[in-house]
């Protein structure tokens, strides 16, 4: 961790903001009609998904084959769009009633293979517990003692996702923690059974309807490599909304909430078709603040916020200088010194 790196963290450790700011304290700068749902707008977007995945799936049929890999991104990227309207649903900021959300947010995961409900309660407790070391779910980088306790295979696997492969990290998370409803009781482990039993046989249905229809290849086109993208797109934005070296994680007994959701998460500029496609999921400063706000009405409050809260933002522009820096350094951490690569911390040993 160079000298710089380090003073950031440290910078957002002491950050100027009071020490008893509470999050409801900056929920009350933001205006109230951001937290309306909109039935017209919910449903648009659902429209403008539909129409560019089938717009893309399209293109993949006809398309010869030089530009397929434009229209592999395309099609990925616009089912990213899928996801954005099942989180809306998760958070129940698509609409006002639970079984509407709980509908339209297995049907818009269900092409991703995406159990509903066993993301949206793992992803709840995410929002809950941000940047709280030993809680947080989403990209929660290891202390060194933790690495230092696993398996050379595993320590392997983890250089890689904080490494040049982090691409591959949703794949991972998708597969691990979303199928499993043992760890859970009661009606959420019902409902987390629910949704990857759907998953499950709709995938042992529709695979070999694939196969059979449109062979290996037509299976890898049209399924597989969009899924890919989609997974791609889901590792970035979420490791870009909370890591970079002046992000700061910390211990259950030093976590702010406010602090954490106001300071510990990024606001990240990425191609303009890319976010249309996405519905905005990377205007993420509000969305941790209050999941009640609608996807719709995230730049609106990010606005707000940067007239209200500007000195407390972290805001970055997606670009390979930053997934470098992020892949460099974010590795390890420390509580009281931030973030040690592994380069620094093979040379210690």
């Amino acid at each position: 961790m160079t000298a710089s790196t380090l003073q950031k963290s440290q910078d957002l450790t002491s950050t100027s903001l009071k020490e008893d700011l509470r999050l409801r304290d900056i929920l009350q700068t933001l205006p109230k009609e951001i937290f309306i749902k909109n039935r017209r707008k919910a449903w648009t977007k659902v429209f403008v998904s539909v129409l560019m995945v089938g717009l893309g799936y399209w293109g993949l049929a006809i398309a010869p084959w030089y530009l397929l890999p434009l229209m592999w991104i395309f099609t990925g990227t616009a089912l990213t769009g899928f996801f954005v309207i099942g989180h809306d649903c998760g958070h129940r900021s698509f609409a006002n009633r639970k079984w509407v959300n709980d509908l339209v947010g297995h049907v818009m995961m269900l092409p991703l293979i995406f159990p509903f409900h066993g993301w949206r309660i793992g992803h709840n407790h995410h929002h809950k517990h941000t940047n709280k070391i030993g809680e947080d779910n989403a990209w929660e980088p290891w202390e060194q003692e933790g690495y230092d306790n696993r398996s050379a295979g595993i320590r392997f696997f983890y250089r890689r996702l904080r490494g040049r492969f982090w691409w591959i990290g949703s794949v991972t998370h998708w597969a691990f923690l979303h199928f499993d409803w043992w760890r859970f009781e009661g009606k959420q482990r019902e409902q987390v059974r629910f949704s990857a039993l759907l998953v499950i046989v709709s995938a042992a249905i529709a695979f070999p309807v694939m196969f059979a229809t449109l062979g290996v290849w037509g299976f890898v086109k049209f399924w597989l490599l969009p899924w890919l993208v989609y997974h791609f797109w889901m590792s970035t934005f979420t490791i870009v909304h909370h890591t970079t070296p002046d992000i700061a994680f910390a211990t259950p007994d030093r976590w702010n909430e406010a602090k954490a959701q106001l300071c510990g998460t990024v606001h990240c500029d990425y191609p303009r078709w890319v976010e249309f496609l996405c519905h905005d999921i990377n205007v993420h400063v509000p969305h941790h603040l209050s999941t009640a706000i609608p996807s719709y009405n995230l730049r609106k409050a990010h606005q707000v916020l940067r007239e209200k809260w500007g000195d407390s933002l972290k805001e970055s522009r997606f670009s390979w200088k930053l997934m470098k820096e992020i892949t460099d350094v974010c590795h390890l951490y420390d509580p009281e010194r931030g973030y040690i690569s592994f380069k620094e911390y093979h040379a210690r040993q």
